[in-house]
């Protein structure tokens, strides 16, 4: 199984628009959005699949977000989801709750830990866990997604313009 995970859109459909399209052709089966959604309009941009979402420190209207996600009929993980894809367990947060983030990481509950907010694209192995920040969408040098295999947890960052 083929995953995206994005983060840090800040609602800029400017600089979604060339992520859904790479997405589309990497043939992504599932998407994980990291936080910093930013609008309810950059919710539907993520129709073609099914898309679990969290909120990050920007996502100022949290009500509405949730409604967007849930009329899109996606899935709204609040600030942190712990998800089963493929068999491999997943922690998705945006990581600005720093406890949050090293719990998630240090638990060894999961094999891939996907963050955001740093707007910088990382993957460190710590343990048997992944930790994996895609990058940004939105001030960024350079923006960029990932790509993850499942079940093998292989990741590729890929730059999108």
């Amino acid at each position: 199984m083929r995953i995206g995970v994005v983060s840090d859109t800040h609602g800029s459909v400017d600089h979604t628009r060339p992520a859904i399209r790479m997405l589309e052709s990497l043939e992504v089966e599932v998407v994980l959005h990291c936080g910093d959604i930013g609008s309810a309009e950059l919710v539907e941009m993520f129709a073609p699949w099914p898309t679990h979402f969290v909120f990050g420190n920007c996502d100022y209207d949290q009500a509405e977000l949730r409604r967007a996600i849930e009329a899109a009929g996606q899935t709204c993980h609040e600030l942190f989801g712990d998800i089963e894809l493929a068999g491999v367990r997943i922690a998705l947060l945006h990581s600005h709750d720093r406890g949050a983030f090293r719990s998630a990481i240090q638990s060894g509950d999961y094999a891939l830990v996907c963050y955001g907010h740093t707007h910088i694209a990382a993957a460190d192995k710590q343990g048997d866990t992944l930790v994996l920040n895609p990058g940004a969408l939105y001030r960024a040098d350079r923006h960029t997604i990932a790509v993850v295999e499942l079940p093998t947890v292989e990741a590729t960052h890929v730059g999108v313009s």
